[in-house]
């Protein structure tokens, strides 16, 4: 016989980067963590630390977190042999992996298939400002495909995945699950758009090159000379600001643009400055789900995004209007003022939430784990 379906499921969530540091994945992570906690899971996130100043044992909104030393300081690769001792010497009932573009998950799954331990893999595949390291995604997922392929299931965030998963690494589709983002913020923090400081114009994500805030720095004069109210809010941060901050006054707009991140903890702050943008842009070369598109979305924002993997889907959907990567300043110039001009809107569309995204994992985890408690 094998393991019972405990009474209280002890789920460990793998993550390379996890609070303080910011991005979409610990976003998601803290999201679907506190969550899963408050439906009776006992949650542990197992992360690393590449600057050695981070607590081994922290406890964040009532979450357990693990950390683990990475090397190399100065880059992204977290390679943490510290992450396969924490998996091997504990009893964790299912390790769910998050993300597979970093030494991290192939030493997680390892850790899980030798100590026989269930365990799902969600894609996060974002981009990278690194026209290499984006370049290779394919060869890097042919090596982990024996890994990927031993996971009990894989979590994909959007149809396309879906398909996309299914082909590149010949799995039958039933072991691919849909579990979107959720794309609530808190609505009671939202004020009203009207500003005495004329409208405002967001463009959203971390700031890396691939991400596309250059595009729409490029086509802001042009929005000012028809639209001189507007303002532009970039909201973000890394690498790429200093770089962003000398175009916007090489383009003689910095007066009028604002370069700021709020907190990732501070969903309530972030939902207050999000819903003062009339337009919100990502003209992103890549994205998995962007949740900083959703957000935009759930709060009543006009959506612009480029028309590239992981963004076409909200253009087919019809929540976004889309622009090719190719598109001129001047034309996207010509987009954003065209919405800009274009009626408040009504209600946000229909789209998943947070606490939905988290019954979907815990319903999977507790089929996962009753399969493999029986006999």
């Amino acid at each position: 016989m094998g393991r019972r379906l405990p009474s209280r499921l002890r789920l460990l969530l793998v993550t390379a980067r996890y609070l303080p540091f910011t991005g979409g994945v610990e976003l998601h992570v803290n999201e679907v963590s506190r969550r899963l906690a408050e439906r009776g899971v006992a949650v542990t996130i197992l992360t690393t630390d590449p600057t050695g100043e981070l607590p081994p044992r922290d406890e964040i909104e009532g979450v357990a977190v693990r950390r683990v030393r990475a090397w190399p300081k100065e880059r992204d690769y977290y390679f943490a042999p510290g992450v396969y001792r924490e998996i091997a010497g504990a009893d964790w009932d299912i390790v769910h992996v998050q993300g597979y573009h970093t030494f991290v998950a192939p030493l997680a799954m390892f850790a899980a298939a030798r100590t026989g331990l269930p365990y799902l893999v969600t894609f996060h595949a974002g981009g990278h400002s690194s026209r290499l390291r984006h370049s290779i995604r394919p060869l890097q997922m042919a090596l982990l495909e024996p890994l990927l392929s031993r996971a009990d299931r894989l979590v994909a965030l959007t149809r396309t995945e879906v398909e996309e998963y299914s082909r590149r690494l010949r799995v039958p589709r039933d072991r691919l699950v849909l579990i979107p983002n959720g794309s609530d913020l808190p609505r009671d923090a939202a004020r009203s758009r009207a500003s005495s400081n004329g409208v405002l114009v967001a463009s959203v994500g971390r700031l890396e090159r691939y991400k596309g805030h250059q595009r729409v720095l490029a086509a802001f004069p042009h929005v000012l000379r028809r639209r001189p109210d507007a303002r532009l809010w970039i909201a973000g941060q890394g690498p790429y600001e200093d770089e962003l901050e000398r175009l916007a006054a090489e383009l003689g707009v910095a007066g009028r643009v604002e370069i700021r991140a709020v907190p990732a903890q501070d969903r309530a702050g972030m939902a207050e400055d999000l819903a003062r943008a009339k337009v919100v842009l990502l003209l992103s070369e890549f994205e998995t789900q962007p949740m900083a598109a959703l957000e935009a979305l759930a709060l009543g924002c006009r959506l612009i995004v480029a028309e590239s993997p992981g963004l076409t889907e909200l253009v087919e959907d019809g929540h976004a209007r889309g622009v090719p990567l190719t598109t001129s300043p001047e034309e996207v110039a010509a987009v954003v003022l065209e919405e800009l001009d274009k009626r408040p809107v009504r209600g946000p569309p229909p789209l998943p939430t947070w606490d939905e995204c988290a019954d979907k994992l815990a319903n999977l985890y507790e089929t996962v784990a009753a399969a493999k408690g029986t006999s």
